[in-house]
């Protein structure tokens, strides 16, 4: 993978043919999400809106993130509040064509627990401490916790999760569906690699369709996938590889090695 980020940018990015690799990388202050990563995170989505691909989402050090940067929140007003600021830029992670994976180790806190919530499929570590403490700090989580948590993990969790501003661990969040697997440190963007290969096995455009069918709201069902499913039986992509499953189970069928 090609890099293109020098050392000292909040957001690492690794580019291949069918995906990226961003790290969040302020290690000194445990990857806390600041403005300039915000706006990195911008950068990188109007790249992945343009060329769709794969992201895979991690933070450097043995950590994800730690939360936004408290400095910076501190000083912040209502204006800044209505802004959106953490949270306009994760709903533009969420909506990317294309799969977005988050491969967390270590704390994934505050705002770095609803980037970690923005991804369609999240990974972690046995030191995985995921949460969303806000309410201690006088605040809410307003970057998609109140909305994302309840539909990863549903309402009787969310509401206990985010009213108590507890700290999940790994064995818990695998437990009830934060995430997915659970990798040693070593392991895990070889893990997140994995799961990008056999994203990248599949075809491009009904990917694209299977995301944004499953992202739709439930009155939009099933016009949604009637209607996607129409664009993807006309496709040729979809004639070839259904011709080719056909070819061979007919080789197995006479006996020919597949």
């Amino acid at each position: 993978m090609a890099s293109t980020a020098d050392g000292d940018s909040p957001l690492l990015v690794e580019r291949s043919d069918d995906r990226v690799v961003a790290t969040l990388n302020r290690p000194d202050k445990r990857n806390a999400i600041d403005q300039a990563t915000i706006d990195a995170l911008h950068e990188l989505c109007a790249e992945l809106e343009a060329e769709p691909r794969t992201l895979i989402l991690t933070g450097a050090a043995g950590v994800f993130a730690a939360g936004a940067d408290i400095a910076e929140l501190r000083e912040r007003r209502a204006a800044d509040a209505l802004r959106g600021i953490n949270a306009y830029a994760f709903i533009r992670v969420a909506e990317l064509p294309m799969p977005v994976i988050a491969a967390i180790d270590g704390y994934a806190l505050g705002g770095g627990a609803e980037l970690a919530y923005a991804a369609d499929i999240r990974i972690g570590t046995p030191s995985l401490a995921i949460g969303n403490p806000e309410t201690g700090l006088g605040i809410l989580a307003a970057a998609g916790a109140s909305w994302r948590l309840t539909e990863i993990v549903g309402d009787a969790r969310a509401t206990e999760l985010l009213l108590t501003g507890r700290t999940v661990t790994a064995e818990e969040a695998l437990r009830i569906g934060l995430v997915s697997s659970l990798h040693d440190s070593s392991d895990l963007l070889t893990a997140a690699h994995a799961i990008a290969d056999r994203i990248a096995r599949n075809d491009r455009a009904a990917t694209v369709a299977t995301k944004r069918v499953f992202r739709a709201p439930r009155d939009r069902h099933p016009s949604v996938d009637l209607e996607a499913q129409a664009e993807l039986f006309e496709s040729p992509e979809k004639f070839r590889r259904m011709t080719d499953f056909l070819e061979r189970r007919r080789r197995t069928h006479e006996g020919e090695r597949v």
